[in-house]
């Protein structure tokens, strides 16, 4: 058999070039060999019911494992499970664990811990600090993760006579820097909070204007601004060319209403004409992609008096779904899902992941759009054991292809740790 004669073919309605459409896929090799109104050849051909659809595998560029050093929130084994059966078959960890991915050997000690435990693929980000050997990292990694802002894990950067070499060390790399930006000389510290409405004003949105200005000297730079939080925020990235992310949090959830430490996370959510501000931006395809920002902390930790408890949200296992279900409700087009939640993160941190097209890994979700079902806490992987979408309708994957290997079946994990790192 030649490398290019696929040793299986799938058929089916699927989402191609912006459209659903019937084709057939050959697979080889893990890979996308052909795609077309007909595939030749194969061993095996599997054609979809009439009710299915084949998607891309997303891919989430924003998750917090706590792999290694807060295992008791999470691990790589638990996070990687819920991502997949959530339709990630990607994710991108960022570098704030214990101890924190700051040179070559944390980073190949982080790599040998999780290495084997991950259902799905992966890439290890290091963290960007004073004197951070760029050049010698960049080859590890998909990108480095720069925080302006305090949050979990002490590696805050956002003096300017650290930070700029910093960046521009990065730069030289031409690896993306994805940004945590919250200036942090404009929060708040030290004063007391008792819902998300003190929080919200303790770190307001000129924390994230801010952080921008300073970062417009490096205009053009693959730089990436995580967790966005209103559509200024966006429209002032996206002028400086730069990516911008958001999270389901940010897009949903609001200070007055959504008051409990459940919904404690950096940057804050914020006022409801803010929120609907970003809603409306996301809509009109103003975001880049999704970054589900997924942070787990136990429940016991949640449920601390409100300024004790931690920050973070859980949503590596839920975002997409509940995307699928408002594509369901015709709420959100599915080529705007499609292409925030797999196309663009592949393309900003080259992977060859995202598209049903030749050369690409072959990853896949199977949806039924008649499979609407809550979240329901007790199905999900994660350790946290909370979520704040608990009863949320979505639409699950039926099933969930990584690389050819099938992952998940009739909406439940199958699979292997058959993950691997996408910068070796």
């Amino acid at each position: 058999m030649s490398a290019e004669e696929p040793e299986a073919i799938i058929g089916g309605r699927m989402f191609l070039d912006g459209e659903l459409r019937y084709a057939q896929v050959g697979i080889a090799g893990g890979k996308i060999t052909s795609v077309g109104r007909y595939v030749s050849g194969g061993e095996e051909r599997i054609e979809l019911g009439t009710s299915e659809t084949l998607l891309p595998g997303f891919m989430d560029p924003h998750v917090h494992f706590r792999d290694p050093g807060m295992t008791q929130k999470e691990d790589f084994s638990t996070g990687s499970a819920g991502a997949v059966c959530g339709g990630v078959t990607c994710v991108l960890d960022m570098p704030n664990t214990r101890p924190p991915v700051v040179d070559l050997a944390t980073l190949q000690e982080k790599k040998r811990t999780v290495a084997g435990r991950s259902y799905c693929d992966y890439g290890l980000f290091a963290a960007l600090t004073a004197g951070c050997p760029a050049a010698l990292l960049a080859p590890h990694v998909p990108g480095f993760k720069l925080f302006m802002g305090s949050t979990t894990g002490n590696i805050l950067l956002n003096e300017d006579g650290d930070l700029i070499p910093a960046v521009e060390e990065v730069w030289a790399t031409g690896k993306v820097l994805s940004v945590h930006a919250e200036d942090d000389h404009l929060i708040r510290h030290g004063v007391t909070e008792y819902c998300c409405q003190d929080h919200l004003r303790n770190r307001p949105a000129e924390t994230e204007f801010s952080a921008l200005r300073r970062l417009a000297r490096f205009r053009g730079m693959p730089i990436n601004i995580c967790h966005c939080t209103s559509a200024e925020q966006l429209q002032m990235a996206a002028d400086l060319g730069f990516t911008t992310e958001v999270t389901l949090h940010h897009l949903f959830f609001e200070a007055q209403r959504f008051a409990s430490a459940e919904y404690k996370v950096n940057p804050p959510i914020r006022d409801l004409a803010t929120r609907d501000g970003l809603f409306r931006a996301f809509l009109a395809g103003r975001a880049t992609m999704f970054g589900t920002d997924h942070a787990p902390h136990t429940a016991d930790e949640k449920a601390q008096e409100y300024d004790a408890a931690p920050g973070g949200i859980p949503g590596v296992e839920t975002t997409m779904p509940i995307v699928m279900e408002l594509v369901r409700r015709g709420t959100v087009p599915l080529a705007l899902a499609v292409g925030m939640g797999a196309e663009a993160p592949g393309r900003v941190f080259g992977a060859p992941k995202g598209r049903i097209a030749p050369g690409y890994d072959a990853d896949f979700g199977i949806y039924d759009f008649r499979h609407v079902r809550p979240v329901d806490l007790k199905r999900l992987h994660s350790k946290a054991g909370h979520t704040p979408y608990a009863g949320w309708d979505a639409v699950f994957p039926d099933t969930v292809i990584i690389r050819g290997q099938v992952q998940v079946k009739d909406g439940e994990l199958c699979g292997e740790p058959c993950g691997r790192d996408i910068c070796g």
